[in-house]
């Protein structure tokens, strides 16, 4: 199959040794073509396999300079299918590779001198409401992340029936995950010791958030906390680091404390690696009302405040720069897409344009730059690139 195009060609590259499951009776179309298809017309703005379809329907005359196309493009019926047919931890180990290939491509070559960002990866998950059918006895599907938040870069994904069901899922999401020196945070949810476990195994730190899911834990914390702000932590060691915005008549301080596990706390054992209790408090004060929270945190890092803050604060991004854009620029939450692997792939295939309409050097916001991508093609070669002409 001859391919031209750089940009094209490397995703094809990635994508020709997948697993093609079709039966061979009457397959008009070739897997790669019908993969590239999607992820371009995703990026383009379409929402599902229609509009998918429509997309390349009317690229078809600039895609055939690009890819075989033995049958004319594919109808929304073949799109669906073959996104259904694909194993999405396949799916999304493709992806992986090739967004390496990319950042191996364009990173420049780092001095000795200079500092690493901290490597984080927040996971979290987010429901597609209307992904529910009553009448086959399915609830909403939830999907959860894992998204490095320094780099703004989704890095795996997994489905699960219910919310209550992520505490199985993170696990075998971590699987997935390169965690070497890698910074895990995740919500109350992970809070568990068999979570601990593997990330410390994988030679990652985590930062867990303690709520009342561990009822022992969480209180003996927020005592432990409760005496020492009495006394302004005393002879007690901490490390501290406060942060102050204001902006549109809102005022907001947060206070970020970290403290080593006493040697004598009592589940001090009971938890892999477990270093540190950390506390952030957040008060705000808008319309002359005044909110203040407390949330409590365990990890495996040593005591060092401003890390701590931005673990914490960087742990928020995977709702305001994943969630949050993945419903107001896809629209995500609007899909009644039941078919749980299409609803998958279809999940992963947005978070893969996401990440690479991010790592776009244009000063566009994410919704235009998918329109941009939408009405010119060069532009959407820039996207799989992430450069700019």
């Amino acid at each position: 199959m001859r391919i031209g195009g750089a940009e094209v060609q490397g995703i094809v590259r990635h994508f020709e040794e997948i697993d093609d499951t079709r039966s061979e009776v009457n397959r008009r179309h070739l897997l790669v073509d019908v993969i590239v298809i999607s992820i371009l017309g995703v990026i383009a703005g379409a929402d599902g396999p229609l509009a998918i379809a429509l997309w390349a329907k009317m690229q078809e005359p600039w895609l055939r300079e690009h890819l075989a196309l033995p049958n004319g493009t594919p109808s929304r019926h073949t799109i669906a299918r073959v996104l259904q047919s694909l194993k999405p931890t396949a799916f999304q180990q493709c992806f992986a590779a090739w967004l390496a290939s990319l950042h191996e491509s364009s990173s420049d070559v780092e001095t000795e001198q200079e500092e690493k960002p901290l490597r984080q990866i927040a996971l979290d998950g987010k429901c597609l409401r209307r992904s529910h059918a009553h009448g086959r006895g399915l609830g909403a599907m939830y999907l959860v992340s894992a998204w490095a938040t320094e780099q703004g870069i989704a890095l795996g994904q997994l489905a699960v029936e219910e919310k209550s069901n992520e505490i199985t899922a993170i696990p075998q999401l971590l699987d997935q995950l390169d965690l070497a020196d890698a910074v895990v945070t995740i919500d109350a949810a992970g809070c568990q010791r068999n979570i601990a476990d593997e990330i410390v195994a994988g030679d990652g730190d985590y930062v867990l958030a303690l709520k009342g899911n561990q009822e022992t834990l969480h209180r003996d914390v927020t005592e432990l906390f409760a005496t020492l702000l009495q006394n302004d932590f005393g002879d007690t060691p901490v490390s501290r680091h406060e942060e102050h915005e204001q902006s549109h008549g809102r005022v907001e301080d947060r206070y970020y404390y970290q403290i080593a596990v006493p040697t004598d706390f009592p589940q001090r054992d009971k938890w892999t690696g477990l270093r540190t209790f950390g506390l952030a408090i957040r008060r705000s004060v808008s319309n002359g009302k005044e909110t203040l929270d407390h949330r409590y945190y365990i990890s495996s890092l040593s005591r060092h405040g401003r890390r701590f803050a931005n673990c914490v604060r960087g742990h928020w991004s995977i709702e305001n720069k994943l969630h949050w854009v993945l419903d107001m620029t896809f629209r995500e939450d609007e899909s009644r897409v039941r078919e749980r692997r299409l609803a998958d792939n279809l999940g992963w295939l947005r978070r893969l344009s996401l990440t690479l309409l991010k790592q776009h050097p244009g000063k566009q916001s994410i919704a235009m730059k998918r329109r941009m991508s939408g009405w010119n093609v060069n532009f959407l070669m820039q996207v799989l690139t992430g450069k700019a002409t």
